[in-house]
């Protein structure tokens, strides 16, 4: 492997790395004009916040849930329920739709400007929505209550937002359609709701025109950067330079960005629509291409880089098993054509070497309105009593409409168990635990099926429909499950 000597012209770096199976390109924006300093690694643990801030709630993407969920009849009930707006991509929400829930400190909340009702409420607990309709909904977790007025942000949003990992009171959202003509990410302070930053997703440094940001940030707290991916094909790594005054109920920030991209031998799809899962300095991402690859954030180097596949936007989730991080991945069938595999890897996140690979078959819809089948749903990484399974949601497996929930060994990939399901997920699978350590999945499907399964085998134990189609991910705390449908709602759900 040889690497281009780092040179400082006009703040421009340009790195060129040459692999076997792959080449990759990285540069520094000219809003550089020294390398920047930061910290070694993200901390081992991503928050010490109570809740889910960010999408599936850790660096790892490896937890959707919080706390333990404590059920006896195994069936969910709709507690409250929340009308949103709507946009021309209607409301509620759609993939991946993760909400946001966050038990504030005392401290913090006394900065923000929830009613007043909340500010002395013990335990208060505020689920942070962004919708469809280009909106962000607060509203209090067992209740559904509104608890502070929406945030407008004027275009559609499809991903998920995230909370700055030191529970500051600072939000991350991101734009998924140019429905005003412009089109970016957005951090907003959420004392007063007001915007301190937007970047434009339409950069005329990336590859590619398209500018949306469905993929969710992360904060690093220890050094005060902020990581995304955006569909323009940059990876944004923001030094925030945070000022936060608890006293005088103010946050400030005062970013410097700064800009990867890359290209790699027989891509043409470099568009980041999933969210980063980091390893100590290491940020792992796949694109629309299907290339899988490893970032080093002290270097701003790649590490390795896979040629491509097809379409990857399920997240990575990653394990570390004797220092070794792996990840679990899979792809869509979008350039295949309307059949193909589905491939699901585990790849050693060191040295980029597949581990294993399964695949199965799956169709999709192509045209003006393509409709992809395959791995949308992030998956399980299985924990306690499934500590050696990883659970993949495969859509339109064995029939158009139909899909498939699959169990693997993580060691070897061999099939565990296996649910067929009649019709699609594109929703993202929860696991929750009891104090026990006994496991279970919450999965939502295209009709609006929202079943619990016994992770150990894959046997349904009890459904809820709520009859709308449900593409976004919930997010669940303790017994309460929050997540939104295409029908313009969002939905508390008690888990009983």
């Amino acid at each position: 492997m040889s690497r281009g000597k780092k040179t400082f012209i006009l703040a421009l770096l340009i790195v060129c790395m040459y692999q076997g199976i792959a080449q990759a390109e990285s540069r520094y924006s000219s809003q550089w004009n020294k390398k920047p300093t930061i910290s070694q690694a993200f901390p081992a643990v991503y928050t010490e916040v109570e809740g889910i801030l960010t999408f599936r709630g850790n660096k790892e993407r490896s937890a959707p849930s919080f706390g333990t969920t404590e059920m006896k009849r195994f069936s969910p009930k709709i507690v409250w329920e929340k009308k949103t707006k709507s946009s021309s991509w209607g409301g509620g929400a759609g993939w991946t739709g993760q909400p946001a829930i966050v038990k504030w400190t005392p401290e913090v909340l006394r900065t923000m400007n929830v009613k007043e009702k909340f500010l002395s409420q013990p335990d208060f607990t505020e689920v942070i929505y962004a919708s469809l309709d280009g909106y962000v909904y607060f509203m209090e977790l067992k209740t559904g209550e509104e608890t502070r007025s929406p945030i407008k942000i004027g275009n559609p949003i499809k991903g998920s937002v995230s909370v700055d990992a030191r529970g500051y009171p600072l939000l991350y959202v991101g734009e998924g359609i140019p429905e005003n003509g412009t089109i970016g990410f957005n951090l907003f302070s959420l004392t007063d709701q007001k915007r301190l930053l937007r970047v434009n997703g339409k950069d005329p440094f990336a590859y590619r025109t398209w500018g949306a940001f469905d993929s969710s940030a992360m904060f690093n707290r220890l050094d005060d950067t902020l990581i995304v991916g955006g569909e323009n094909g940059l990876v944004y790594h923001l030094k925030l330079n945070t000022v936060f005054d608890p006293a005088k109920k103010k946050i400030s920030i005062d970013p410097i960005i700064n800009k990867y991209r890359y290209k790699i031998s027989g891509n043409n799809h470099q568009g980041i629509e999933n969210s980063i899962a980091i390893h100590d300095n290491l940020a792992y991402f796949a694109d629309n291409g299907g290339s899988v690859q490893a970032l080093n954030l002290n270097t701003y180097e790649s590490e390795w880089s896979l040629p491509p596949i097809d379409d990857t936007d399920a997240t990575i989730v990653l394990e570390t098993e004797k220092g070794i991080p792996y990840l679990y991945t899979g792809t869509e069938v979008d350039k295949q054509g309307r059949k193909g595999n589905s491939y699901l890897r585990k790849i050693n996140g060191l040295t980029g070497e597949t581990v294993w690979q399964s695949k199965y078959a799956s169709f999709s819809v192509l045209g003006d309105h393509p409709i992809n089948g395959g791995l949308l749903a992030t998956p399980v990484l299985g924990k306690k009593e499934i500590s050696n399974l990883v659970i993949f949601t495969i859509a339109r497996y064995g029939t158009f409409s139909g899909g498939l929930m699959v169990a693997l060994d993580k060691a070897t990939g061999l099939e565990k168990w296996k649910l067929p399901m009649a019709n699609y997920a594109w929703s993202s699978p929860v696991d929750v635990y009891d104090k026990s350590g006994k496991a279970y999945l919450i999965q939502a499907d295209s009709i609006g099926n929202i079943s619990v399964i016994s992770a150990s085998n894959g046997k349904v134990v009890g459904k809820l429909s709520i009859g709308t189609n449900i593409e976004s991910s919930p997010a669940v705390f303790n017994d309460y499950a929050v997540v939104a449908s295409r029908g313009g709602k969002i939905y508390g759900i008690k888990l009983e």
